[in-house]
């Protein structure tokens, strides 16, 4: 076992999302109050103190809500790019953030941090400059993609290879359309740099599964225009039209939008 993967919430609502390794333990995004953080990571048996730093993919306010008050009372490395820190900095909602806390992480960058190879690509979504990660460890591999508002051939060859995937399946198309959702909303969640739908998210994990894809995980749901079993019930759909079975080995899970999911070992 290389890493320990949960999330504490993922959803149209909040964002935070626990990845650890024997050495070292993560954030990627806290979108969620800092009260949230630390009772989610309590439940992982994590203490907030040992916290190596978080990744933040973009400055949303459902990514970063948690940002400044993890920053000041842990004094917490936060990674994200200049554009990124620019955003953050002019809102209102995260408060100060100490100088010594900023960190600079660059679109389509490498780093070692202790234990793990970081890796940010970019991607299509509705802000400053918003990347994904991958996560990798001896020869394990866990990526993460959501606020996509479609799939690009680099999210493609970013995503390939993984042993774990968290992949956005935002929403049901019909129940968008038919939803209570403003048009201009509608538009901007079905657009380019929106948010990827079930069956999109479903052709997707059918082109990335190869024999050592361990676990698929599906994020960021809707609460308004989407439901878990509709989220799963597609890409199962998809998956069985394609001969591919889940098994002991092969698993597909659905994130929880409010509260801590499953630890998943890969």
């Amino acid at each position: 076992m290389e890493f320990r993967f949960s999330t504490i919430a993922s959803g149209s609502s909040g964002n935070c999302i626990y990845m650890g390794t024997k050495k070292t333990h993560w954030l990627i995004d806290a979108g969620i109050s800092g009260k949230k953080v630390e009772r989610g990571l309590k439940k992982l048996d994590v203490d907030p103190k040992q916290l190596n730093g978080i990744f933040i993919t973009h400055e949303h306010l459902d990514h970063i809500k948690g940002v400044g008050v993890l920053a000041r009372r842990y004094r917490l490395p936060i990674y994200a790019t200049p554009l990124t820190w620019s955003a953050i900095e002019n809102s209102s909602s995260v408060g100060e953030i100490p100088q010594e806390c900023k960190l600079i992480i660059q679109r389509d960058q490498e780093m070692v941090l202790d234990d793990i190879i970081v890796q940010s690509y970019g991607i299509p979504h509705d802000a400053v400059d918003p990347i994904a990660y991958n996560f990798y460890k001896n020869n394990k591999k866990i990526s993460i993609a959501t606020d996509l508002g479609h799939i690009t051939e680099s999210i493609k060859e970013n995503l390939y290879q993984s042993n774990l995937i968290l992949l956005e399946a935002n929403h049901d198309i019909d129940m968008l359309e038919v939803g209570s959702y403003p048009y201009f909303l509608k538009q901007r969640i079905l657009g380019d740099y929106g948010h990827l739908c079930n069956e999109v998210a479903a052709k997707m994990i059918t082109k990335l599964y190869h024999p050592k894809l361990e676990t698929v995980i599906l994020g960021h749901l809707s609460q308004e225009n989407n439901f878990p079993a509709l989220a799963y019930q597609t890409v199962y759909n998809e998956l069985t039209l394609s001969d591919i079975p889940l098994s002991s080995k092969f698993q597909l899970k659905v994130a929880e939008r409010e509260g801590v999911t499953d630890i998943y070992y890969v």
